[in-house]
């Protein structure tokens, strides 16, 4: 028997909720991404990712002080509390609609790897393998759950590390390379090839790359002794996070002159061809496979949570709080396995730039949401009924500044005409749910 209004499961122990995060936030951004963001900005960059970083630091550090404050809330519970029906309903909404998008490219990314295997067998039917396997996935308690995205993110977590390893040798001159020099960072343009605009602009994609840190704010409710585990968890997270970025990239921009990175491949890829590994590609393409099928398991869970926790709040139907023996959001997760399957058939049915266009939404949600995040510490703050023993250092002026600088972020996204289509499908979407949240569901709570 399912039991219709049950509390899910704490059944997530903290190396799960890390890694979970983890493989949220280290995917196809830096394995396929970093190209992009290379021929941008090039070796500078790394300076992109790491102000992106000591922004994600101040979001994260205002997530784990308000969970502290308030044992058993997650992100959608934290907006509720902090600014009601109206606001907490667009905001859910929106981040489900980002992770379903997210959910869907991921899955079809993930067809496309095993296409390199198995080249004679369509596209969609490779695809929806993938998603029958993932959503599958989801279906067991969520202790499995977390434990099968443990060794997922530890897979992608491994080769980065080899990729490190492998990366100092080369530069090194332990493992011969014609092109590798220390010389790179300085030459083809200097380190800002681009100036300090080429840096910013690439500075839009590493945000959207660091999008998934907040999945550690969706998971709380589900974490065994959630209050004294977090701000560990953070730390870690944040610190680890941005050293699987920057590390990698200065390798990169040393072994090969930035202007050299190829759009149409990973630069991990290009940079394990310089070593002759044996096997080299086939390695590179279970890890690029496993990396998009980890942040589609992540998908699955952030929308299933998402839209557990809006019916919990009345912004969603209250059919949608409906658990399994198992502890798991069931109807939740039919869902969003549904519009899965939509996704899949409508991306395979139009071109590859309405699926790149689209592609922009998930970049514009995370910086609502994280905005959104530093916005309700602001106004949570004052109504503590104690002090929590982890809080956001030199408060209000460090959440201000996040608030500000992902402000400035988010204008500019609108403002570049790359963007257009997916700033007005955006925009489409936002004015959609915001007249939706003035209907008489919302505002009955």
């Amino acid at each position: 028997m399912e039991k219709s209004h049950q509390d899910l499961q704490k059944g997530l122990l903290p190396r799960h909720v890390q890694f979970i995060a983890l493989a949220g936030m280290i995917g196809t951004g830096i394995f396929k991404g970093s190209s992009d963001t290379l021929n941008i900005a090039g070796p500078s960059v790394a300076l992109a990712y790491l102000l992106g970083g000591l922004l994600l630091l101040i979001v994260m550090t205002a997530l784990a002080e308000m969970a502290i404050a308030y044992p058993n809330l997650n992100v959608q519970h934290l907006v509720h509390k902090a600014f009601g029906n109206r606001i907490s309903f667009i905001i859910g909404w929106l981040y489900w609609i980002n992770w379903i998008l997210v959910t869907i490219v991921e899955i079809l990314a993930a067809g496309s790897f095993l296409k390199y295997w198995f080249p004679s067998q369509p596209l969609w039917l490779l695809a929806f393998f993938c998603a029958a396997l993932i959503v599958g996935m989801n279906l067991f308690q969520v202790k499995y759950y977390g434990e099968i995205e443990f060794w997922f993110a530890g897979i992608k977590i491994i080769t980065l590390i080899a990729f490190i390893v492998l990366g100092i040798a080369i530069l090194c001159g332990i493992i011969p390379s014609s092109a590798a020099s220390f010389s790179n960072y300085t030459a083809h343009g200097g380190f800002f090839p681009n100036g300090i605009s080429g840096m910013m602009s690439a500075l839009l994609i590493v945000m959207f790359s660091y999008g998934g840190a907040e999945l550690i704010g969706v998971a709380v409710t589900e974490t065994k002794d959630s209050h004294k585990v977090l701000p560990k968890i953070i730390k870690n997270t944040v610190w680890r996070v941005i050293t699987f970025y920057v590390i990698p990239i200065l390798l990169i921009c040393g072994i090969m002159p930035w202007n050299k990175v190829s759009g149409e491949e990973s630069p991990f890829v290009q940079v394990f061809g310089i070593t002759g590994l044996p096997g080299a590609a086939h390695i590179m393409n279970f890890v690029l496979l496993t990396a998009v099928l980890s942040a589609a398991n992540s998908g699955i869970y952030a929308t299933s949570r998402t839209l557990y926790s809006m019916a919990q709040s009345g912004e969603a139907p209250i059919r949608l709080m409906k658990v399994s023996r198992q502890g798991i959001p069931l109807n939740a997760i039919i869902i969003t396995a549904a519009c899965i399957v939509i996704g899949l058939f409508l991306a395979y049915m139009t071109p590859e730039q309405v699926i790149s266009y689209l592609m922009t939404i998930p970049g514009f949600t995370i910086l609502i949401i994280w905005t959104s995040i530093c916005l309700a510490q602001l106004k949570l703050r004052p109504q503590y009924n104690k002090k929590p023993s982890f809080e956001v250092k030199w408060f209000p002026f460090t959440t201000i500044i996040a608030v500000v600088s992902l402000s400035i972020i988010f204008i500019s996204f609108l403002f570049r005409t790359d963007n257009l289509i997916g700033t007005l499908v955006c925009l489409a979407i936002l004015l959609l749910l915001t007249v939706l949240s003035f209907s008489k569901q919302v505002n009955s709570r």
